[in-house]
């Protein structure tokens, strides 16, 4: 199978890297991803500049865009040929429930299920080093089949799972997206150019606890996979829910 992998933490980062290591043995693996990060980029395309591509290796090109320009770019004439699949990630940092509304990363496995490409996004959950890749991506690459077999036009993957040792296996589960509300904090500054700077500091995430959750299933230890669909539905009409909605169920 021919994959594009792509990601929002940059061309060089050490999640995509691992997911490249363990596809490579069974499938021809392409990496088109930004040339640095791009975190909270939700799905941004750019519109109004040329995109800069520059080819790192055979099968590799780093891009000046977002995530979701990656995969046109890779879609319609950057690789010599169209992706069968397109994996977003592994994240450094979880992309649950509410968070798929900001997220690069699904982002571009919203892009591939817009494209008619199956779309899986993957997330290591935890934002505390140190970052442990190896054993997710053994379990995309060994559940690849099944994740496919999942997919439905106009359906992405969402993908999330703790750390783990590296030769550990997770057990899987279903979910549906949890709600998030983030508590950010702003510390401001007047420069000497006239500008008043804004930066966010840390904050904190309160969520809505409910047992069948992304983020329930992931406290447990267990991945979580869900299915999301990539536009709101136009067969219900649902276009107000603050997350998107699972596939074959209202988002909870």
């Amino acid at each position: 199978m021919k994959i594009l992998l792509t990601n929002d933490d940059g061309y060089s980062s050490e999640g995509i890297r691992a997911l490249e290591r363990s596809l490579s043995a069974q499938h021809e693996v392409w990496v088109v991803a930004p040339d640095s990060e791009r975190s909270g980029m939700s799905h941004a395309m750019s519109l109004r500049h040329p995109l800069k591509i520059r080819k790192m290796d055979e099968h590799g090109y780093s891009c000046s865009g977002t995530p979701a320009d990656c995969v046109i770019l890779a879609s319609h004439g950057v690789l010599p040929f169209s992706p069968e699949l397109v994996i977003s990630g592994i994240n450094r940092g979880p992309n649950l429930g509410t968070d798929l509304v900001y997220s690069g990363t699904a982002a571009a496995a919203r892009q591939a299920a817009l494209n008619g490409i199956p779309g899986i996004a993957v997330s290591l959950a935890t934002y505390t080093p140190p970052f442990k890749y190896d054993a997710l991506a053994r379990l995309v690459a060994d559940r690849l089949d099944y994740f496919l077999s999942l997919w439905t036009p106009d359906v992405f993957i969402n993908i999330n799972a703790p750390v783990a040792e590296d030769d550990d296996a997770y057990e899987l589960r279903e979910a549906f997206p949890s709600r998030r509300i983030y508590k950010d904090t702003l510390k401001f500054f007047d420069g000497p150019d006239g500008y008043s700077y804004s930066f966010f500091m840390d904050g904190y995430v309160d969520t809505t606890e409910e047992i069948g959750s992304d983020e329930d299933v992931v406290n447990q230890g267990y991945a979580s996979f869900t299915r999301v669909l990539a536009y709101p539905c136009a067969a219900t009409g649902s276009n107000d829910a603050l997350e998107p909605a699972v596939a074959g169920r209202s988002a909870q």
